[in-house]
C-alpha cells in the first residue's frame, strides 16, 4: 500500500469493457511524513475519491482485489480515503483541519 493525493484523472473514451465506467485518477505518491514525492500512479477509483484527497492505493495483483477491480485489467487501485495518520505518535494528518 501506498499513501497518495489525487492531483487529476484520465479520461479514456476507448478502454476495455472491464475499465467501462470507471474513473482513473492520477494519484501522487506521498512518503511517510506526508510530503509528495516525484512519482505518480494512474489507478481505478473503487471509493469516490476527488481531487485532493489522500489516498490509499494498491498495485500489482493486489488491485484486482476489490470488488470493483475484481478480473479486471487494472495494476493500481485506489482502495481508501485517509481521514487521519500519525507516525511515531506525532499526527501527520487530519482531513478534517485542512
Amino acid at each position: 500500500m501506498q499513501i497518495a493525493r489525487i492531483v487529476g484523472s484520465v479520461v479514456s473514451t476507448q478502454k476495455d469493457e472491464g475499465l467501462l465506467d470507471r474513473k482513473l485518477l492520477v494519484c501522487q505518491v506521498h512518503d511517510h511524513q506526508g510530503a509528495p514525492k516525484d512519482q505518480y500512479v494512474v489507478a481505478v477509483d473503487a471509493v469516490g475519491a476527488g481531487l485532493g484527497d489522500l489516498v490509499l492505493t494498491a498495485a500489482g495483483s493486489s488491485a484486482r482485489q476489490t470488488t470493483i477491480t475484481k478480473d479486471k485489467p487494472c495494476d493500481a487501485v485506489v482502495m481508501a480515503i485517509i481521514d487521519s495518520w500519525d507516525v511515531d505518535g506525532t499526527n501527520v494528518y487530519e482531513k478534517w483541519s485542512e
